[in-house]
């Protein structure tokens, strides 16, 4: 029952990343489990790439997890396609430049940080300020073909494609729809291996139950549990406590009933709470308890029924 792959994402600037793979125990504890890093591209600076460096050289292997800066939207969505494509011709002149190697390119497809601000600070008050937005289909069809083609791009590179998706895209998709897609600014990217980002510590104390919904549907992809500390700094979104031990080990078990292929959100969160050393031992043949009720699963039902009466409009 050990997962096949345990990956853990890194989101740091470059003082702090330096900082905590100068530490031998972290590079020692991903050794010993096998693990990957999901590294965030938070800038093309040499003290990134003596990270890569070092992980490589201790037997870590490294996915390149592609962001922009956050004055371009940082995640990947509709509004920014042509950033993205630039983004990763730096992104390969970077990798030449330091002779980097990759375990795969990992892109992280989120609404604009700016606009998720905004309406978490805003609450209902943004809806009026969405229903322009059901008007662009051709917007989403045009970002849809932008990225096919950087997804092409990088697998002539030879790399694996990794998508770090939300969940109601697999709702969507049941109801052939694409309205949360205009509403939100994401795209439904085709890639050749999904995580979708089941985080549980974001909708306590619904978390188990949303894993345990979207969990099977992750079979032949990946599912991300968390969030255990770090993080972007998104107010209203990571001011939440970090999963307690108990939680993650709950969250391990149930993903690993639905897929080989878990990855952690965030490596540097289980540094700081001295995660790494636990899951040395960790028990993974343990019984995940089962999650209560099923208001998940309701609301998914009610949702899909509209996406699926939405489905002919395409803007």
């Amino acid at each position: 029952m050990h997962p096949t792959r345990l990956t853990f994402f890194c989101e740091l600037e470059p003082g702090p990343l330096t900082a905590l793979f100068q530490d031998a125990a972290v590079l020692g504890h991903l050794r010993a489990l096998g693990a990957s890093v999901s590294l965030g591209v938070l800038d093309l600076t040499p003290e990134r790439a003596d990270v890569v460096r070092r992980l490589g050289e201790a037997g870590v292997p490294v996915i390149a997890w592609q962001l922009l800066p956050k004055d371009q939207g940082y995640w990947f969505n509709q509004g920014n396609a042509a950033h993205a494509q630039a983004r990763y011709t730096d992104f390969r002149a970077w990798t030449a430049t330091h002779a980097l190697r990759w375990d795969g390119v990992g892109l992280d497809i989120e609404p604009d940080i700016h606009e998720l601000t905004r309406a978490l600070q805003a609450r209902w008050r943004m809806v009026p300020a969405l229903l322009p937005r059901l008007w662009r289909g051709a917007r989403l069809r045009e970002a849809r073909e932008a990225y096919a083609a950087l997804v092409a791009r990088i697998r002539a590179d030879g790399h694996r494609v990794d998508s770090y998706q939300l969940p109601f895209l697999l709702d969507e998709r049941r109801a052939r729809a694409t309205l949360l897609q205009r509403l939100t600014g994401v795209v439904d990217v085709g890639v050749d291996r999904e995580v979708w980002m089941l985080y549980t510590s974001l909708v306590r104390p619904h978390g188990p139950e949303l894993l345990a919904s979207y969990g099977p549907h992750a079979r032949g992809g990946g599912v991300g549990v968390g969030i255990t500390g770090g993080g972007v700094d998104v107010p209203g979104l990571i001011e939440v406590p970090p999963l307690t031990w108990e939680e993650f080990a709950r969250d391990l078990r149930l993903a690993r009933c639905f897929t080989p292929d878990v990855h952690v959100f965030s490596l540097e969160g289980c540094v700081r709470q001295d995660f790494l050393a636990r899951l040395r031992d960790f028990d993974w043949t343990a019984p995940a308890p089962p999650p209560p009720g099923g208001r998940v699963d309701t609301v998914r039902r009610v949702a899909g029924g509209l996406l699926r009466a939405s489905a002919g409009w395409r803007g």
